[in-house]
């Protein structure tokens, strides 16, 4: 992999940052100095070219950043130079400085540090879409969740533990598992040398309600199987490549159940900002307390950015990695 600067043109496979730019400050936005910055998936899949940026968004890496206010718009209210703040951003996060619509950032937490603040907003606000906004999981329900060890995996489970919601978590070994355990999983399948359709059908044989799922291929059907009736899969991503199995369409019928996509990165403005304020309301101050957290599995500096990128892809983490500036 390639560390370069995008002022000076970005190779396909080359990692993009920008250090450095006095960027002017439109009316109705904030220039926050960036202090850390996540890495997602989706920065990975975008750098080989697979995940293009929204129309008109920066072609630079990066969803989510943690940083210092440092220059308000003429109209924006709601923040001052030096409010200390994390959010997303549609592009352009592996920099030291971005343009952030005001209503996409969120006050760090009191004693909160840049660099978890920057692992923060991605995973909890994609889980909390899919588990809230989409399927709508009520207390005591049942929800099986894939990929547990990941950062929205570990924020899934948290928030479900948080809302009283029994979850399962597929993991691909022991100490990933125990990680889930640790983040409110009740019942753990090692993916690797158990079928969990077969084990989660054994522990709760009306199924679940809703299943979040970021692999699809063989996935599909067996999904299908532990669905409880009117039950909701909500695809995230495609680990296991574009084409799933052949639909098992007697089983979807005989469940009536709902196979959902989605996304959070190409929403629109208002539907990020309705999906802030509602994590914020219900949600952000669980963080002072410490009943939710932000799972850290490394954090890196710039220099290091493609080890993280490496790491990624290779599935190699528990949790959240993040860049800082130092």
């Amino acid at each position: 992999m390639q560390f370069v600067d995008f002022e000076k043109g970005c190779a396909p496979d080359a990692l993009t940052i920008r250090q450095g730019s006095s960027l002017t400050t439109p009316e109705n936005f904030v220039k926050v100095n960036v202090y850390a910055f996540g890495v997602n998936r989706a920065d990975t899949l975008q750098r080989q070219g697979h995940y293009p940026p929204p129309p008109g968004e920066s072609e630079i890496l990066g969803l989510e950043v943690a940083g210092i206010i440092d220059a308000v718009g003429s109209q924006v209210h709601q923040w001052k130079v030096g409010d200390k703040v994390f959010g997303l951003v549609a592009g352009g996060g592996y920099a030291s400085e971005v343009i952030v619509n005001p209503a996409h950032l969120m006050r760090i937490p009191e004693g909160m540090a840049f660099s978890t603040a920057a692992g923060l907003a991605e995973v909890f606000l994609t889980a909390f879409q899919c588990l809230r906004t989409i399927a709508h999981v009520k207390p005591a329900e049942k929800v099986l969740i894939h990929g547990g060890a990941s950062g929205v995996g570990l924020a899934a489970l948290q928030l479900c533990r948080h809302w009283g919601v029994e979850a399962a978590a597929t993991a691909s070994s022991s100490d990933k598992l125990a990680r889930c355990r640790e983040n409110g999983a009740s019942v753990l399948v090692n993916y690797q040398e158990a079928c969990f359709a077969s084990v989660v059908s054994e522990q709760w044989p009306s199924g679940v309600a809703m299943i979040l799922d970021m692999v699809g291929g063989d996935y599909l059907n067996r999904n299908l199987k532990v669905i409880a009736r009117d039950g909701i899969i909500v695809q995230l991503a495609m680990l296991a490549g574009r084409y799933a199995d052949t639909l098992d369409m007697g089983l979807l019928l005989q469940k009536r159940a709902t196979i959902q996509g989605t996304t959070l990165r190409n929403r629109d403005d208002s539907y990020k900002t309705a999906l802030i304020d509602a994590f914020s309301t219900a949600c952000l101050d669980a963080f002072t307390c410490n009943e939710l957290h932000v799972n850290i599995d490394t954090v890196y500096s710039v220099e290091q950015v493609g080890i993280a990128h490496e790491r990624l892809e290779n599935n190699d983490t528990m949790g959240k990695i993040v860049v800082e500036w130092t």
